[in-house]
């Protein structure tokens, strides 16, 4: 028996049982359609991700307080505006493009003439901050250095406080007077949206320091420094320590008391998590495929006993063990591969159906087809009837022509 013959032999079969050849390719349909969809919610998430930090910057670089990292003489030196000199006055290579100090507060926002309130965070920082953090205003305009310097209560708000004093529209709340805390500050600009950072008031540095936080206090929250390109982002960050070392005065580098990171690491991490969490998943989806397996090893089991009249009789008249074998290896390749393809069309179908409609699901992340996971899935499903059916084949072809015509 040739192999034409063999596959028409399989599908006879096939067309024969239908129902049970249904539930034999069934786990093997949810397995393959499983791990299309999920690599493709993975994938999915990731580019997801990816285009969100993206859009941050992954040329940008903070400098934090570090927690937990005490000097020998247990002081630790907070960030300061020095810093942020120290790092601006640097002629050395690589050059930095901006550097930007943060100083972080919260206060309830009180537009009095709609009787509106919300807390929000709020960010002290220069005039550069939108350059900084690769944000962009929807209406309006950001404040000056000129603002900066005579303390101007001037305020920028982010989306979402927006949304909730005015309304959504960005347009009415320029040169609109709101409270915070107690002092009056005048709206100039409205901060697009980005997703990720949308709850924030930003001010003027000194007038965080001279009127929400009170006091002389030159101390900062964050440093974020702007590096010329993706590539020089590790040796900025190396600059980046060993100036702040110096201007520490650190000689133990294992007792730094700042942190320095780069969105770039973000990103890295972030990719990390989710190309672990998709193998977990592709893990759960094998499963499905295992037991598919062990069902189609099961039905062939029993297609061999139905058949063994049918096996003694072939072997009988001249057949050979290979023929007998190969016979019964394209019948359960051919039982998983049907499966596999109708889990491919399943699967396929979900993540294209996913992906059309997954702009209107809020943050949820529309699944990224690959044609990798498909081929993959489809294969192993073949692999799956071959490594299966290896046992019930040999068993049918191991049987003796005598003992298999006296099969009642």
């Amino acid at each position: 028996m040739n192999f034409k013959d063999a596959f028409q032999v399989a599908i006879r079969g096939l067309r024969a049982n239908r129902l049970r050849s249904l539930l034999t390719m069934l786990g093997i349909m949810i397995g393959v359609a499983a791990v299309i969809l999920l690599v493709g919610l993975g994938n999915g998430t990731s580019a997801k991700l990816n285009a969100q930090i993206e859009s941050l910057g992954t040329n940008l670089i903070g400098v934090y307080q570090s927690r937990g990292s005490v000097s020998s003489n247990g002081k630790s030196r907070p960030l300061a505006d020095k810093d942020v000199k120290a790092l601006q006055d640097s002629p050395d290579a690589p050059r930095l493009l901006t550097v930007t100090p943060v100083k972080q507060a919260s206060a309830v926002l009180d537009y009095i003439d709609a009787n509106k309130m919300w807390r929000t965070g709020i960010v002290g920082s220069s005039e550069n901050y939108l350059t900084a953090f690769h944000r962009t205003l929807a209406a309006g305009s950001f404040y000056t250095e000129s603002d900066m310097r005579t303390s101007s209560r001037v305020v920028v708000l982010g989306d979402k406080p927006m949304t909730k004093l005015f309304g959504g529209n960005a347009a009415a709340a320029i040169n609109q007077k709101i409270r915070i805390g107690r002092q009056s500050f005048q709206v100039i600009g409205v901060i697009a949206p980005n997703g990720l950072n949308d709850d924030i008031a930003v001010v003027p540095l000194e007038s965080v320091r001279n009127y929400l936080i009170g006091g002389d206090d030159e101390n900062l929250d964050q440093i974020v420094v702007q590096a010329s390109s993706q590539k020089t982002v590790p040796a900025t960050m190396s600059k980046i320590n060993g100036i702040l070392v110096e201007e520490h005065k650190i000689t133990n580098s294992a007792e730094k008391d700042f942190e320095v990171r780069s969105n770039l690491d973000l990103l890295n991490q972030y990719s990390q998590v989710n190309d672990v969490l998709t193998l977990f998943l592709m893990f759960i989806a094998a499963i499905s495929l295992l037991v598919g397996g062990i069902g189609v090893m099961n039905i062939m089991l029993v297609t061999v006993t139905e058949r063994t009249r049918e096996i003694g009789i072939r072997k009988a008249v001249g057949a050979r063990r290979k023929a007998i074998l190969k016979q019964f290896l394209i019948e359960s390749t051919v039982l998983a591969g049907f499966g596999g393809l109708v889990g491919v069309i399943v699967g396929v179908g979900l993540t294209v159906l996913g992906a059309t409609l997954g702009t209107s699901f809020g943050n949820f992340a529309p699944p990224v087809l690959s044609g990798g996971s498909v081929v993959l899935a489809f294969t192993v499903s073949l692999c799956i009837g071959l490594f299966f059916g290896a046992y019930p084949a040999n068993r049918a072809a191991r049987m003796r022509p005598i003992e298999a015509l006296r099969h009642e």
